[in-house]
């Protein structure tokens, strides 16, 4: 027989027009397809991924488990936009004070100052005490947050990717240079959801001078749903504008109108599957109704004690607005809330912790508005028992570099190769450091912590797995941290 007869003689045995050997084919590797699926399950390969839903009205923020057990129920940003200097207030660099004045080693002279004038090594603008029974150095910026330092895991080996402002403030929020991508409390909120449907799962507070550069992309949620973006808050007067109606409606006819209008979504939505920007839209005016009824409580500090208000210095005016927003923030997680972030510094250059002209002046401004509030906050968090439920973390987008700006100028450029941060609360190491920078405290040398690090600790300490934490994006199953980052687990409780 021929080999097209043969070939015809199978296409009527295999109706399908395979031949015997594909058919054979087929079926044997069908066959290791349902051993491979089983070996996988197995290995919970297929709980691995996260997808948020887009085509359904009910809850996007309906509380998830996390990946394995954890302390961490909410996380507290402090975020310090402008970069503070690290060798002015959690790096202690006696070599900057044996050199000051003197230009820099022929072996650093390759950096990229960012096209500003590059000056002589200058010392600490303020001296470095220790801190708590574990002797942490810690400048006289912070002399209410030294009184803490058994709480702290000071991390001062962390380096980023830019000098810049607005890439930088984006990196360190979501985890590129890039614009475009969900923020790190988008990703909380995608993955653990909120413990309270009745408040919004992440939360941000600016600074009244203004929001960072950039904008709303440091607290966007990319390209999921728009119900994991932060809400905004105001940082003075009312946090939250246009809650209530204009006009007084009665709880129960609004209730009426807003089912009826999920129903009308919800026929929309399965006629025409995909509608992200819908239901997301669906999801906020039922997070609203709620809200109504419980934020008005939440962000009202005359609920707290005259002494709780002063701790914060919440009643003086240097410290009112980031003490006050500290207050709201212990609130908010003491309600649930999964992620806030509060800003210190607002619009550009002095207004921020961008120190180019004096350290001194710059630093002693922004510090003397937060040093009491943060370690307020501290102290609150732990005297109500909520210090090992919350995760509190404190940095810049980058830091700033040893010399200052000029010769003889009192301030710092910005520094992106070694610069500190700290966390504290659920599930860190108190009174310990990790890493270093070299002996000027120009760049990481010791343990470098990159931002993707930084940002893959937080999600382990929240239950998270940063590998497993994904969302299927243009073909590719997107995560915060790329194909970077290593949790930080020397700093681990």
């Amino acid at each position: 027989m021929s080999q097209s007869s043969n070939r015809m003689t199978m296409a009527r045995q295999f109706p399908c027009g395979i031949i015997r050997r594909e058919a054979l084919w087929q079926m044997g590797g069908g066959f290791a397809g349902v051993a491979l699926t089983s070996l996988l399950e197995g290995d919970d390969f297929f709980n691995r991924v996260g997808h948020a839903s887009e085509t359904s009205v009910g809850s996007p923020l309906a509380p998830k488990p996390s990946h394995f057990p954890t302390n961490v129920k909410s996380v507290i940003f402090l975020l310090m936009n402008g970069g503070p200097s690290q060798v002015d207030t959690f790096d202690y660099k006696p070599e900057l004070e044996k050199y000051a004045g003197k230009s820099l080693p022929e072996d650093k002279k390759y950096i990229n100052s960012g096209g500003r004038a590059v000056g002589l090594l200058t010392p600490a603008a303020r001296k470095f005490r220790p801190g708590g029974d574990c002797g942490l150095l810690i400048s006289d910026f912070f002399p209410n947050v030294r009184k803490h330092a058994d709480k702290l895991a000071v991390i001062r080996s962390c380096h980023t990717d830019t000098h810049a402002h607005g890439s930088a403030l984006v990196q360190i929020n979501t985890g590129k240079p890039i614009i475009g991508r969900p923020s790190l409390g988008s990703w909380a909120a995608f993955g653990l959801g909120s413990e309270n449907q009745n408040l919004p799962g992440y939360v941000v507070m600016l600074d009244k001078r203004g929001g960072p550069i950039g904008g709303q992309p440091n607290w966007s949620s990319g390209f999921m749903p728009a119900s994991y973006q932060g809400t905004l808050f105001r940082p003075v007067g009312n946090p939250i504008l246009d809650l209530q109606s204009a006009q007084p409606v009665d709880r129960l006819v609004q209730r009426e109108q807003l089912d009826f209008l999920a129903q009308l979504n919800e026929k929309h939505l399965k006629q025409r599957p995909g509608g992200a920007e819908l239901a997301a839209r669906a999801a906020s005016y039922e997070l609203a109704y709620r809200m109504q009824a419980e934020a008005p409580e939440a962000v009202d500090v005359s609920r707290e004690t005259v002494k709780t208000i002063a701790a914060y210095g919440a009643d003086k005016e240097r410290t009112a607005e980031f003490g006050r927003n500290c207050l709201i923030a212990r609130r908010l997680v003491e309600r649930g809330v999964r992620f806030v972030q509060l800003y210190s510094g607002g619009g550009h250059l002095e207004q921020t912790w961008d120190a180019h002209e004096s350290v001194e002046k710059n630093h002693g401004q922004h510090a003397g508005e937060t040093d009491q509030p943060i370690a307020a906050l501290l102290e609150d968090l732990q005297q109500r028992g909520m210090l090992d439920s919350t995760l509190v973390v404190w940095g810049g987008e980058f830091g700033r570099m040893p010399f200052s700006e000029g010769v003889n100028k009192p301030g710092r450029n910005h520094n992106p190769y070694g610069f500190s941060m700290w966390m504290a609360g659920g599930g860190v190491k108190g009174g310990v450091s990790y890493g270093a920078t070299d002996e000027i405290g120009f760049a990481a040398v010791e343990n470098k912590v990159h931002v993707h690090d930084i940002h893959a600790t937080i999600l382990h300490l929240m239950g998270m797995d940063h590998t497993r934490l994904t969302y299927f994006h243009q073909g590719r199953d997107e995560r915060l941290t790329d194909v970077y980052g290593n949790v930080i687990k020397e700093i681990l409780a």
